[in-house]
């Protein structure tokens, strides 16, 4: 059976994709619907961070809405990090991709593709969610703490177009939804447990007010991070930074 994808509203500029999907489901848009930018004026990151997208990069939000609580609606980070994972892998199929916890999809061990999910209720019940996804096409930035690689620099030839890579991007998620909604979170959990990067590797978990260190041992099965602390404690990590040293880490 085929999947339809949402529809793709492109802009040539908005202050964010997120913050345009965010107005759009203030005033009752339900979606599913793509907003896509081909220049971000104030694209933005995980924990406010600023995002740049860059020319020939993508920059896009889908806009949906869920009828679930807001914990189980977070298991679609992990599922649009499998749909990106899927249009990284279509191009260059035989890059090392891997995805980092919470977010990130990496190419050899360097970020070339971030997520951020927003949320809010709708009126009346559910929730309307706002999946932003930035692909590092053409170029990635410099001087970034985690190291940053797009996808030209894996490929022989010049990387697709925004246009195309968000077609792909699309298809791949309407694809990885539907599975989501019928099989549930355990092989999403699987298939993300597959390509995970730097489990068994020690790392930092930044978590607000207080860093903990330890092992990161796994996925818990609502998609928490199981942290091994240095005195042989476990804590389960649902929220923050987790930061490895690449040198030692693998996918």
């Amino acid at each position: 059976m085929t999947i339809m994808a949402a529809p793709i509203r492109w802009f040539d500029e908005l202050d964010s994709t997120n913050a345009e999907a965010m107005r759009l489901a203030q005033v009752g848009e339900a979606g599913p619907v793509w907003i896509a930018a081909r220049r971000q004026s104030a694209g933005r990151g995980r924990r406010g961070r600023v995002w740049e997208t860059g020319q020939g990069n993508l920059a896009a939000t889908l806009l949906m809405t869920l009828d679930m609580p807001p914990a189980e609606a977070a298991q679609l980070s992990f599922v649009t990090a499998l749909a990106a994972g899927d249009l990284l892998r279509a191009y260059a199929p035989n890059a090392p991709v891997a995805y980092k916890w919470p977010n990130d999809v990496l190419i050899g061990g360097e970020k070339a593709c971030g997520i951020l999910i927003e949320s809010g209720p709708r009126a009346g019940q559910g929730l309307w969610l706002a999946i932003g996804v930035g692909v590092n096409l053409t170029s990635a930035p410099e001087g970034t703490e985690f190291p940053a690689t797009s996808l030209a620099a894996h490929l022989p030839g010049p990387p697709p177009s925004p246009e195309a890579a968000l077609d792909r991007l699309a298809n791949a998620m309407a694809e990885r939804i539907s599975a989501w909604r019928s099989d549930g979170f355990s092989p999403v959990r699987e298939a993300w447990l597959d390509a995970a990067f730097g489990l068994g590797q020690p790392c930092a978990a930044r978590l607000g007010r207080e860093t903990l260190r330890g092992v990161a041992e796994g996925l818990d099965i609502d998609g928490a991070l199981v942290l091994r602390l240095d005195d042989g404690s476990s804590r389960r990590i649902t929220a923050g930074d987790i930061m490895f040293d690449p040198s030692t880490s693998s996918g």
